[in-house]
């Protein structure tokens, strides 16, 4: 029970990475409020967790909806003490063909909309007086990579975003961490362009990450064990980011 008493909002969470989080979270004790805009996954997704889980429509490029988000954790579970930016979005375009109609989205939810979360949740978080954000960046926010041009561009600045209110929200018991996933098996990832293991030359454990490799990290920052970790950035990646071994 890691997250006993701990009251959670968790952004993408029908599906994937955000599904798996929820699931861990919900067995360590949270209670968690799970945001998308897969109304149907959702929905049938906080009917499986039971009691502790519900559900709200969120578009996290809205700011509007934020409020109500968060307004909804205030009204069901009486605060909010977590907040796990995890939903985002991939491009995948060369550089010349990449339209701002593309890279204008990829922004608005990978960044903007995890701006918008901090801003909205930030003072049921100081009520708290102990509370985590945790950004879900990628390892595209720690080297760039061809093709992916608003993809590395929104997670760099989540990365950036991430250590700034990491220095102003400290005075407040609030730790701001991000974590930087490499290739995880979701439909995400297999929708973007179908992938093998060839792929990942350059993981050292020449393997995809299962979602719930990445949710014991997110539970640790989200938990009070991680109570001296602020502005960090932790990848969970399979060795990508340390360099290649060929």
């Amino acid at each position: 029970m890691r997250l006993a008493g701990k009251r959670a909002l968790i952004t993408g969470a029908a599906m994937g990475m955000g599904a798996a989080h929820a699931r861990a979270f919900i067995a360590e004790g949270a209670t968690v409020l799970l945001a998308d805009i897969n109304d149907e996954a959702g929905r049938a997704l906080a009917e499986e967790l039971g009691d502790r889980a519900s559900y709200v429509h969120l578009n996290v490029a809205d700011a509007e909806g934020w409020d109500a988000a968060v307004g909804q954790a205030v009204a069901e579970f009486g605060g909010l003490d977590v907040l796990v930016n995890n939903a985002g979005i991939h491009d995948d375009a060369p550089l010349e063909d990449t339209t701002l109609e593309s890279w204008n989205r990829v922004m608005d939810i990978n960044l903007t909309g995890a701006f918008l979360g901090m801003r909205a949740a930030v003072r049921e978080l100081k009520k708290s007086g102990a509370s985590s954000i945790v950004n879900v960046s990628s390892t595209a926010g720690l080297e760039g990579y061809p093709k992916r041009h608003a993809y590395c561009a929104s997670k760099w600045g989540l990365r950036g975003l991430t250590k700034s209110a990491a220095l102003e929200l400290a005075e407040f018991g609030i730790r701001v961490n991000s974590v930087h996933p490499g290739a995880v098996a979701t439909a995400l990832t297999q929708a973007l362009r179908p992938l093998t293991d060839a792929d990942l030359a350059g993981n050292s454990l020449e393997r995809f990450a299962r979602p719930e490799e990445v949710s014991g990290l997110i539970l640790f920052l989200a938990s009070d064990e991680s109570s001296f970790c602020t502005g960090g950035e932790y990848a969970v990646d399979g060795g990508i980011s340390a360099g290649t071994r060929y």
